[in-house]
């Protein structure tokens, strides 16, 4: 399966820097030209994707809600 098209605005292209691997969920952080973005999933995923690091991916973000902090 390929994706022809995708509802989802917010791609960042980039490359798996790390992954902490957990029992059930895990952490995988990639490296876009934006800075670092991380994302939880299983870790199931993580296998069946075939995830490393070095893996070229793309990060998708779909939120309902963004909020802002004042620092």
């Amino acid at each position: 399966m390929s994706i022809q098209a995708i509802n989802v605005r917010n791609q960042f292209r980039g490359k798996v820097k790390e992954i902490i691997k957990g029992d059930v969920v895990s952490e995988v952080d990639v490296e876009t030209p934006w800075g670092v973005v991380t994302s939880v999933i299983t870790t199931r995923s993580v296998v069946d994707l075939g995830l490393a690091v070095g893996s070229d991916v793309v990060a998708l973000v779909k939120s309902t809600e963004v909020s802002i902090a004042k620092v």
